[in-house]
This record gives structure tokens, C-alpha cells and sequence, in this order.
């Protein structure tokens, strides 16, 4: 997603957010957590297709995409784009469990994104891109375990999975330009040759829990 490490398809790609829109710097807000709802993190290279992928799942209801897994509070994308501070590029998914369970979140995850490839999504080089799964419960982190030895025993990818997994402690939404990118620029060369492959691989391995079909 940085301007100085995209090149696909033989040209270079616009993908600078700075040079997408003009930009509201003001973090988004985090939703209220409603009665019954569950939420879970993940990172998984570039937070618009993340967030735009778990968007399309019946059950979700809300995708917000931050900074997760580092040490310093309250991180810009500009910050969290050197690595200094030990984030990930993640989203926050607000759920209902009766519809969609943690399990599926977690096929959809790994479907979503090549969590094969250390610190790096594609074109997206460095540890901001790196996969994690955060959980919040030891039986979450059971689940994440479970999910990572189906991946390796389904031989999907030729390499075995290199997915963090570890403690949420805290996520810090990303700025307001940031959430819904997908939807609110479709046409940018980064979503149409980056992200959207990325959702639509997800679709394709989510068939029957998609909130609009086909």
C-alpha cells in the first residue's frame, strides 16, 4: 500500500492515500458493543481488503480498520508505516455469534489473505503487513491453532502458515479516510488489482455465508 513499493502489472500503481482523496486525519470511533455481540482482531496485510472481505459475511456488522499488536498509543498510518512502532495494519469485526461463529471468522481470515508470507501481503512489504490473529480467550487461541492446522493439512499454500497468534491488548481505529476504502474507491488501481482479488477469494471459500450471494 506504500507508493515506493507498488508495481504490478508493469506499471506503477497510484495507491499514495495521500494522493486519493482529500484526507480526514481524525481517528474513526469504535461502535458500541451491542447485547449478545461478540468482536474479534485480525491483521492480514492492508486493512482495506480486510475490512471490505469480513464486510460481506452475514452475522458481521460492523468492520473497522486500526493498528493493533504494537507498543506505542494512539499511532498514525504514517507511523505505524515505519515499523517503529510495532503495529499491524488490523480490523476489529463486530459480530453475532448466533449468526457467524468465531470458527467461520477465522476460514474467512485465512482465506482472505496469504498467511504464508512473513511481514509481507503481496506488493505490501514490512512488519505493519504482517498476519496475526489476536485472541481474547484461551478458547480463541485454541480455535486460531485449530484453524491454522486445517490450513496446513488442506495444502492450500505450498508453504505452512506464519501467522502470529497472540493476547489482544489493544487496537487504535485507523484514520476516517481509511474506513470503507474499498466501497468508496473502487476504481483505484491498488483496490481493483490488490484489494478486490482479495475479496474475492474470500467469497469464493465463504460461499453460503455471504450476505449477498453471487
Amino acid at each position: 500500500m506504500r507508493f515506493s513499493q507498488i508495481f504490478i502489472l508493469g506499471f506503477w500503481l497510484l495507491t499514495s492515500c495521500t494522493q486519493a482523496q482529500d484526507l480526514d486525519t481524525t481517528p474513526a470511533r469504535l461502535p458500541k458493543l451491542k447485547p449478545g455481540e461478540a468482536v474479534a482482531t485480525f491483521a492480514g496485510g492492508c486493512f482495506w481488503a480486510q475490512e471490505e472481505g469480513f464486510n460481506q459475511l452475514k452475522g458481521v456488522r460492523e468492520v473497522v480498520s486500526g493498528y493493533s499488536g504494537g507498543n506505542v498509543p494512539n499511532p498514525t498510518y504514517q507511523e505505524v508505516g515505519t515499523d517503529v512502532t510495532g503495529h499491524a495494519e488490523s480490523v476489529q469485526v463486530y459480530y453475532d455469534p448466533t449468526v457467524i461463529s468465531y470458527r467461520d471468522l477465522l476460514d474467512a481470515f485465512f482465506a482472505g489473505h496469504d498467511p504464508t508470507t512473513l511481514n509481507r501481503q503481496g506488493p505490501d512489504v514490512g512488519r505493519d503487513y504482517r498476519s496475526v490473529a489476536f485472541y481474547r480467550t484461551p478458547a480463541e487461541k485454541q480455535e486460531i491453532l485449530a484453524a491454522i492446522q486445517r490450513v496446513n493439512a488442506s495444502k492450500h499454500y505450498d508453504n505452512p502458515v506464519v501467522t502470529e497468534v497472540v493476547p489482544f491488548n489493544v487496537f487504535y481505529p485507523a484514520e476516517k479516510y481509511h474506513q470503507h476504502y474499498c466501497q468508496l474507491h473502487p476504481n483505484q488501481p491498488y483496490i481493483q488489482h490488490v484489494s478486490l482479488p482479495k475479496v474475492e477469494k474470500l467469497r469464493h471459500a465463504m460461499k453460503g455465508k455471504l450476505k449477498r450471494e453471487g
